[in-house]
């Protein structure tokens, strides 16, 4: 069992911070401090707050080694695609020559960064660099020219 002594600003501070701090999670880690410092064991104090006891030592860990400003820190894991490397590159060159579809940009970006990706992924990265699939429709039959001109400006002026 952790040994933690709190001031009473300490405390007051918790009390405080298990309301009114704007992430939900910071205020779990707020409340389980206030319980520890009230005394209570800790797979009471666990069950209460909703946490496995592991997590709750890590939450006093924080709190030994940095304080209240420890508790506060979200460090959430986001893994980082390694064609984030190669961002600004691939954006400069599908701007200028777009793909035509997502299996050629997967060779594209393969070819240009050694880096193979599935077609799912490739998507969901060219998305992420704000390009957009081209959407093809099918031209009306070419027997009256009119409507195919009126057709092909109406939908120009929706893309």
């Amino acid at each position: 069992m952790l040994r933690l002594t709190f001031t009473e600003e300490e405390i007051k501070e918790l009390d405080y911070q298990r309301y009114h701090h704007p992430h939900p999670r910071v205020q779990r880690k707020m409340e389980a401090l206030l319980l520890k410092a009230k005394g209570l064991p800790h797979h009471q104090i666990a069950n209460g707050v909703g946490v496995c006891e592991n997590t709750l030592r890590k939450y006093l860990q924080d709190y030994r080694e940095g304080g209240i400003e420890a508790l506060k820190r979200l460090e959430f894991y986001q893994p980082k695609s390694e064609l984030e490397d190669h961002h600004a590159t691939l954006e400069a060159y599908f701007k200028e020559h777009p793909a035509v579809s997502i299996p050629q940009a997967s060779a594209i970006i393969e070819q240009l960064t050694g880096i193979k990706r599935s077609r799912t992924q490739v998507g969901v990265f060219l998305k992420k660099m704000g390009l957009k699939r081209l959407k093809t429709q099918a031209i009306p039959a070419k027997c009256d020219a009119e409507v195919q001109e009126t057709f092909k400006k109406m939908n120009s002026a929706h893309a």
